[in-house]
Parts: C-alpha cells; sequence; structure tokens
C-alpha cells in the first residue's frame, strides 16, 4: 500500500500547517511517539517484519498496530522525506543492558537536517525512546518532554545517554556510517529470529502520553505513570493491548485473534 501523508499525519493526530522545519519536526516526533505503540507482538507470533515503506504503512498505519525500531523509524523517515527533510540512515549498538563485550548494530536511528543543523531523531527505542529531536552536539543536557539526554563521546562513537537521578544511563552508541536498506534487512531478521534475541522471550509494550508520563507492558506488568499492575492472563493482557495501548487488532492481515495470541504469550510466560 503507497504512503500517504494525510493518513500518516491522521493516525498521529497531526493537523494544521507543516513544513521541513523544526517546529514540525518536533511536533511530529511527540506525536509519533504517543499514537503508535512500541511493540514486538509479530516477533513472538513467529511473523515475518517486512521493511519496504509500502509494508511498513500498511502495517502501523493502516491495520492501526505498531512496531519496533525497524518499522517505526522506517515509517517517520518516510514521512519526513514526503515533506522535505534531508534524512542519513544510521544503526546503533544496544547499551542500556551494560553487555561486558561491544554488541552488533541492531538499533535503527536517524540524522534529520534542518537549515544548517543536524537532529537526531528516533521513535523507536521503546520506554525510552526520544520524545523529541535532539541537537546534534556534545556534552549538553538536552530536554524533552519525557526525559533529559545528552550525547557525549565514546571512543570514536556517539554515546546517548538518559539522566536517570543524579547518574547517566547509557543507551546506545552509534557513528555516522551510512546504512542502506540491506543493513537493515540483516539486522532486522537477526534481532527477529535469533534465538538469544530478548524479542522473542518477552511480551514489550510502550506508548508515551502528552502529560510526560508512559503506558509500559512488560509481559503480564503492565505499568502506567510509574504505577505497577500485575495483569491477571493472556485474556486480559489481550485486553489491555486496546484498551490501554490503543493497538487495532482486527485487520484481515495484521490482526491477532485472542487465541493466537493466548498461545504465543503462554508459551514465553512458561520459559
Amino acid at each position: 500500500m503507497a504512503f500517504d501523508l494525510n493518513a500518516y499525519f491522521a493516525r498521529i493526530h497531526f493537523s494544521g500547517n507543516f513544513a521541513p522545519d523544526l517546529h514540525t519536526l518536533r511536533q511530529l516526533h511527540l506525536l509519533h511517539t504517543c499514537a503508535i505503540p512500541f511493540e514486538n507482538l509479530d516477533v513472538l507470533l513467529g511473523r515475518r517484519i517486512l521493511l519496504d515503506d509500502d509494508s511498513v504503512f500498511e502495517k502501523l498505519v493502516t491495520a492501526g498496530r505498531g512496531g519496533y525500531c525497524y518499522e517505526q523509524n522506517a515509517l517517520l523517515r518516510r514521512a519526513l522525506l514526503a515533506i522535505g527533510y534531508q534524512v542519513e540512515d544510521l544503526a546503533a549498538r544496544v547499551l542500556i543492558a551494560r553487555p561486558e563485550r561491544v554488541p552488533a548494530r541492531t538499533h535503527r536511528l536517524q540524522l534529520v537536517t534542518v537549515g544548517r543543523e543536524r537532529w537526531l531523531t528516533d521513535v523507536g527505542f521503546g520506554g525510552k525512546t526520544l520524545t523529541a529531536p535532539l541537537r546534534f552536539e556534545l556534552n549538553s543536557e538536552q530536554t524533552t518532554p519525557h526525559g533529559i539526554y545528552r550525547l557525549t563521546r565514546l571512543d570514536e562513537d556517539y554515546l546517548l545517554s538518559l539522566r536517570e537521578g543524579g547518574d547517566w544511563l547509557p543507551l546506545y552508541r552509534f557513528d555516522l556510517q551510512p546504512q542502506y536498506f540491506a543493513d537493515y534487512e540483516v539486522a532486522n531478521h537477526y534481532v527477529a529470529t535469533w534465538p538469544e534475541s530478548h524479542f522473542r522471550h518477552h511480551l514489550m509494550l510502550c506508548l508515551h502520553v502528552h502529560n510526560g508520563s508512559t503506558i509500559t507492558l512488560s509481559n503480564r506488568q503492565l505499568t502506567v505513570g510509574g504505577e505497577k499492575h500485575e495483569l491477571a492472563d493472556a485474556a486480559a493482557v489481550y485486553q489491555t493491548l486496546q484498551s490501554r495501548l490503543g493497538l487495532r487488532l482486527d485487520s484481515p492481515k495484521h490482526g491477532i485473534d485472542c487465541e493466537t495470541f493466548a498461545a504465543a504469550f503462554n508459551l514465553i510466560s512458561a520459559r
């Protein structure tokens, strides 16, 4: 299904004038993360995740589903190009779990040029994702609607960190090596099918809220604005996907019925 900018605007509840400027970029970034949930349902269901523009648009916009970084940032990228922004595709090595060794590049992000400045954009990093673009400058604390971030140097890479209390939590490191569609296809296949991938072992969803809070679901634990609730069973989780996370699950192609979901959910719960 061909990309439709107006349909994307409707999906994220954007209205009004737009131009390839910083004001529009900030609006889109926040609205996108507050409307389209981060989610890994298709990985748990063993479904193939397609990254071409038409497939991403059909799933995240037309079918009302969410997705993870390769899909989320692909959709934002397509919208930004349609508006007239210059976009650079990049990849990052995720550090949030503090791995002992330098991990592979398994996260998609991008730089967007506005005038003479470049801005880091990323709508696909789950509960820690940016809800506003960051000016691409070092050692500057930058406030977003959902947290304070900064970019620093780590060896030859750039490091994105989030302030938590008095500490800085490293999220990921990246360089400016251009990424191509094939690079994302390989990484997407790896994180979706590698037996050790955390996407294959845990249900993970996140939706940001305009008031600065988030709604997250990790297996059966629902967290709303910092308040945790344990859901009773797969049926309760399935209902929550729709009522609290805003997912549509009725699409003939991208929908999920309760029985299919429960089978996959109960399988990961038993591990």
